[in-house]
């Protein structure tokens, strides 16, 4: 079963290489296109994400070679990658065809300076979060002991968001920002984020976060990070599906989707330590869900709930 897989650090890895590293088939990255194919990824979006210890007159500069890398070692030399850049792209994917898509996260690199975000935007970025963990600009982390909320450019960057129909992803924000967020939002996602119920991590969700998503028409999509999954211990295959399962029981069955982080993590659940090893999630699902439910879980759900497209009840034929 194909999957839409909404993030992970490629990009990084790459940056971090100094650009030695082959996206085709680098061992030391969980998500090379050779995995993705393996796994059946048909859509894999790849995160721009700027180290915190990079001095801040730098970090726009570090952003641009993240995308430079995205279009010269991602797309120009494997030709089965085809870039998304209109949410009707995933509709025309043809056989053999995995889709990438640019995402923000964090927008430290571009101060406070909205230009910089409209010039990643050209260039193909169509999913914002607002932070990492810490504080910026814009608002505050989801680890940032002030625990403030979204700041007036903050606030301009949802609305910018909204303007060009881009999401706006909640995963790294502090609880205030989430809630500031779901106030001005039009498109919020979770890109990679879990139940605050089953694991107390402050990345996670609480119970009435996710409601409001839900109710807001956004897509919660679980992160395969095993401190996101349960507070001691290895994480098995099982405990994504108790929180897709919790999830469902808030009433987010139709709005659940998958967000691996893969590139971005060092710890991994056992049997899903890369991309190409997503299958094993899938025949796990197929165990407790329906069919239909697990493809929505897999690619249909984030499909029907895509900015400016309501396709419910149609998948197109190449996933």
């Amino acid at each position: 079963m194909n999957i839409i897989d909404l993030h992970c650090d490629v990009l990084l890895k790459l940056s971090e290489s100094k650009r030695t590293l082959r996206f085709a088939d680098a061992p030391e990255l969980h998500a090379n296109k050779q995995r993705l194919k393996q796994g059946k990824i048909m859509v894999q979006c790849f995160a721009i994400f700027v180290d915190p210890e990079i001095k801040t007159d730098e970090k726009f500069r570090n952003a641009l070679d993240q995308v430079d890398l995205f279009y010269s070692e991602v797309l120009d030399k494997n030709p089965e990658m085809k870039q998304i850049r209109e949410w009707s792209d995933f509709d025309c994917l043809e056989d053999g065809k995995i889709g990438a898509m640019l995402t923000l996260e964090g927008v430290d690199a571009i101060g406070n300076d909205l230009s910089k975000l409209h010039i990643l935007y050209q260039l193909g970025v169509r999913s914002i979060g607002l932070t990492w963990n810490h504080a910026n600009l814009a608002a505050d982390g989801a680890e940032e002991p002030r625990g403030a909320g979204l700041t007036l450019f903050g606030k301009e960057i949802v609305h910018f968001n909204n303007k060009h129909h881009l999401l706006t992803d909640v995963s790294h924000l502090s609880e205030k920002a989430f809630w500031d967020v779901m106030e001005l939002a039009d498109y919020p996602i979770a890109s990679h984020s879990n139940s605050r119920k089953l694991c107390d991590h402050p990345r996670n969700l609480k119970d009435e976060q996710a409601i409001a998503m839900f109710q807001k028409g956004g897509m919660i999509h679980v992160v395969y990070h095993p401190p996101f999954l349960k507070e001691k211990g290895e994480a098995a295959i099982s405990d994504v599906i108790r929180h897709i399962e919790h999830f469902c029981s808030l009433g987010g069955e139709k709005q659940i989707g998958l967000g691996s982080d893969f590139d971005g993590i060092s710890k991994f659940v056992i049997g899903l330590e890369d991309a190409s090893k997503s299958q094993h999630l899938i025949n796990e699902l197929l165990k407790h869900f329906s069919e239909e439910e697990v493809k929505g879980f897999a690619y249909q759900n984030f499909l029907d709930h895509r900015p400016g497209i309501r396709a419910i009840g149609k998948s197109p034929s190449s996933l």
